[in-house]
């Protein structure tokens, strides 16, 4: 099994990642294969709604060239789960991940749907208020592939405003290991024989 975690932080290895890599820490003490994609330095837009996608229907986003958007299609496809971290900007989820979100959807609804049935969460890192906003952005997007969200003990965010901030928060780190254990329970129940 293997979950891939998709950083839209400008900031590679900020409180987005450090949230992130608790998630996947619980999800590697369980044997499960995990990766980190940095989509910092990235330009991601939107969908241009060119419909080739539903032409060629090789999971392909043909809209946009060479952005990345491609290598995280097939990187989603690829993996049993699937975590979207962001930051909150503006009381949503950042314009990469909604630019990610835009993309790999339309693509892949357009093309079968085969993100259906693969885990997903979302983790959000928010300095004060749009957590809520952005959490719902994103679980928007696993709810249309028809996939199955893992939930914790909490909502899943961590609060803190300078980089490392959110190690603080230890209500929000709990939440993140919870959430490990918790999507690492699921992919072994829909895993099991």
């Amino acid at each position: 099994m293997k979950v891939a975690a998709f950083n839209s932080s400008p900031r590679r290895d900020g409180n987005t990642a450090i949230l992130l890599r608790y998630v996947l820490a619980e999800l590697e003490a369980e044997g499960i294969e995990t990766e980190l994609v940095q989509l910092a330095g990235k330009r991601i837009s939107g969908c241009t709604a060119c419909l080739k996608c539903a032409e060629t229907k090789d999971n392909r986003c043909h809209g946009v060239k060479d952005d990345g958007v491609n290598e995280c299609i097939a990187t989603m496809l690829a993996a049993d789960g699937i975590l979207l971290g962001t930051p909150v900007y503006f009381g949503d989820a950042n314009a990469t991940m909604r630019g990610l979100i835009e993309r790999a959807g339309y693509t892949t609804r357009k093309n079968g749907n085969p993100l259906a049935r693969k885990v997903g969460a979302a983790v959000i890192a928010v300095r004060r208020g749009g957590a809520m906003h952005a959490f719902d952005s994103v679980n928007h997007f696993f709810q249309i592939a028809e996939m199955v969200v893992v939930g914790s003990t909490y909502w899943n965010f961590g609060i803190g405003a300078e980089i490392g901030a959110v190690e603080g928060d230890a209500e929000g780190v709990k939440t993140m290991h919870d959430l490990g254990r918790n999507m690492a329970w699921v992919l072994g129940k829909l895993n099991a024989p």
